[in-house]
């Protein structure tokens, strides 16, 4: 299996309800370092698996709506614990609908999987692995 991975950035803030998030249940702010990885089985005709430029800008695009806000205020995620792992699912989503509807260019047409993984500092990291048919 090929892959290409590309990076960017979010800072949020968010709270999180329940009891099993301890301090967490009080605003707080997170920067996540965000990777994108794009796999494929084989390479397409010119040796790529996605344009990684295309993927780089459409990566940034997908979080723009994220970095800066309190996702408690973001409409999306009314009533939802934004956790680390299902805000990977979230970008990973955005990401396959950006990959169906062109906008990862033609090269993205053979890719099969998305893996979107937060790393919320050195030591800690979530992903979400989105496979695609």
């Amino acid at each position: 299996m090929f892959a290409v991975t590309v990076r960017d950035h979010i800072m949020i803030a968010h709270s999180f309800r329940g009891a099993v998030f301890g301090p967490a249940q009080a605003l707080h702010g997170a920067t996540f370092v965000v990777d994108a990885t794009f796999r494929r089985a084989k390479l397409d005709a010119d040796n790529i698996v996605v344009d990684i430029g295309l993927a780089t800008e459409q990566l940034h695009d997908a979080l723009a709506d994220l970095t800066y806000t309190n996702l408690d205020d973001h409409p999306e995620f009314a009533g939802v614990n934004t956790t680390t792992e299902y805000l990977a699912q979230v970008v990973a989503r955005r990401l396959a609908e950006r990959a169906g509807d062109g906008r990862l260019g033609p090269h993205a047409g053979g890719l099969a999987g998305i893996t979107v993984t937060l790393h919320e500092s050195h030591v800690a990291s979530a992903s979400y692995e989105l496979t695609l048919t």
